[in-house]
Parts: C-alpha cells; structure tokens; sequence
C-alpha cells in the first residue's frame, strides 16, 4: 500500500522512538532521519536500513517526497525550522515547547486542524490529562481543573528538566483551550523511586453539573478512544464526585519501542504525534484511518 514519507529531525531518545513507532505504521514511510552529528541515534537509523544526514535540516527542505516532518530537536530550532517547512510546503508535527502552531490532542481536536501547515503536541502531560477534562467538560461543565503529573525521574532528561516552568505553563494553558475548563493549573513531579515508576496523572476538576453517570460514560469512553494510539493508557481510580469535585487518576505505561515501559511520559506524545501524522497521512491518501 501506498505510504506518506516522512522525516524526523532530532535522532535523540524521543527521535529514535518516533521512528519505531513509524516503522509499523501503515500510512507512513520513515525515509529520513535528520541530525547535526555522528550521534548514536543517527547510527541506529542507519543500520536499520534508513537515509540519514548529519546536515540538519536542508536534506528534508530538499527533499519534495517528504510530506510530513516529526521535529524533536528543541523549541529554539523549531522557532527556526517552522517558517522553513511552511515555505517547503511540508506539515510540521511539533514536539517541542515551541507551540508555533495550534495544541493538538488527536481525540479532542485534530478534526477541526486537518488544513493547519505546523501541529504542536502540547506536552506529555498534556496528553494524558487534556482528553479527560475534555470529556468530563463535555457534560458537567468544568470551572477549574488541576493536573498533577508524577514520572519517574529517570525518565526526565535535560530537556524535560530544563523546560518544566514551559511544562506547567503550556498544560495549564491547554486545560482551558482545549480541555475546555474556565481555569487550569499543572504540577508535575519527578519521582526518584527505585524502581521507577510509571506515569501518574492526578485530575481535580470542579463541576458545574454534578452528573456522576453522565461523568463516569464520558471518562470510560475517553480512555478508550486514547487507548486506541496509547495502548498502556489506563485508569486506575475510575471518578469520584465529592460535592463538585471530581478526581480521577490515569496512569501511563510505555510500549517499550525504544524507552523504557516506565517512560509513558515520552511514550504518550511519540505515540499521539504518530497518530496525528497517520490521520493526515490517510487524508492525502484518501482513506480513513484505521486505529
């Protein structure tokens, strides 16, 4: 079957996954791997057969079979990248804090971005917690919402570390613009426990309609529709209503594509920025994803 070509600019650890996670994927081909040095993750590219360049991303801007470029480098370089993929006529999938382009979250919103050229995919907690505030809005109507977020330490590496003011600003902002709540905060917690933990997302929302049925059917679907890109998505404390106060947990556990099982926290944007890229590319093709 005919496959979109893509390429990935930033070989590091989020790169690598995304390129395993489109090894298996049956609307897109992984034609190009792009870095700026010799790296570990440019060798591993290249020995499982695909193109490679240590040129950053001229070889991809060159390059007219490319529809769709995944760019896990960092939100300084997109700054820089966007304007030239736009001008390449290629669609960016963003996966730095650099949000040139609209939040996406594949079962809340992407519908309506289909025709956006740059797609940005919020943050890893994001991800998990932006989809059920969406859902309990949906029916109850949601005042304010509040995400704590626990990984494991080890799965945090310098550019999570070094962006976690962007981390907490950037979900905040997504629980209202996307999630739909009048007002957001986000915690997130790096947990050196040993062994390592995997993902845990804490969600407080206050209600306007206290609907327990009606929250439960949407939380329980919502899981389920997220479940089908991200299979370690799971709720471990179904909701609970006290008053106007809902608090649900979901943990996220990893496929181990290349991270660590306990890493859900990268596994969950790698896996949902893959199925963003895979929605787009059965639209080019003119067929209708099939999770």
């Amino acid at each position: 079957m005919d496959r979109i070509k893509v390429a990935v600019i930033g070989p590091g650890n989020i790169g690598s996954d995304l390129m395993y996670k489109i090894l298996r994927s049956r609307y897109l081909k992984m034609e190009l791997m792009a870095g700026i040095v010799e790296s570990e993750g440019i060798k591993r590219a290249r020995a499982l057969g695909i193109r490679t360049t240590t040129e950053g991303i001229k070889p991809v801007l060159e390059d007219e079979s490319i529809k769709i470029v995944f760019d896990a480098t960092g939100a300084r370089h997109h700054l820089q990248h966007a304007p030239l993929l736009k001008a390449a006529g290629k669609i960016a999938i963003d996966l730095t804090p650099a949000a040139v382009g609209p939040y996406v979250v594949p079962p809340v919103n992407l519908k309506d971005l289909y025709e956006a050229p740059n797609l940005n995919m919020v943050t890893c907690g994001g991800q998990a917690t932006v989809p059920i505030v969406y859902a309990i809005n949906k029916v109850a109507g949601a005042r304010y919402a509040e995400i704590v977020a626990a990984i494991a330490s080890k799965s945090a590496g310098p550019g999570t570390r070094q962006n976690i003011d962007e981390f907490t600003q950037t979900t905040a902002k997504a629980l209202c613009v996307i999630g739909g709540a009048q007002k957001g905060k986000a915690i997130i917690i790096l947990n050196p426990a040993e062994p390592p933990i995997i993902m845990t997302n804490t969600i407080y929302v206050e209600v306007e309609n206290p609907d327990e049925k009606a929250i439960k059917e949407a939380v329980f679907k919502m899981v389920k529709e997220v479940q089908s890109y991200v299979p370690g998505y799971r709720l471990r404390v179904p909701p609970i209503l006290d008053g106007h106060k809902v608090t649900t947990i979901i943990e996220v556990e990893g496929a181990g594509d290349f991270l660590p099982k306990y890493s859900g926290n990268l596994d969950i944007i790698t896996a949902a920025a893959v199925a963003v890229g895979e929605k787009l590319a059965a639209r080019m093709l003119g067929k209708e994803a099939v999770a």
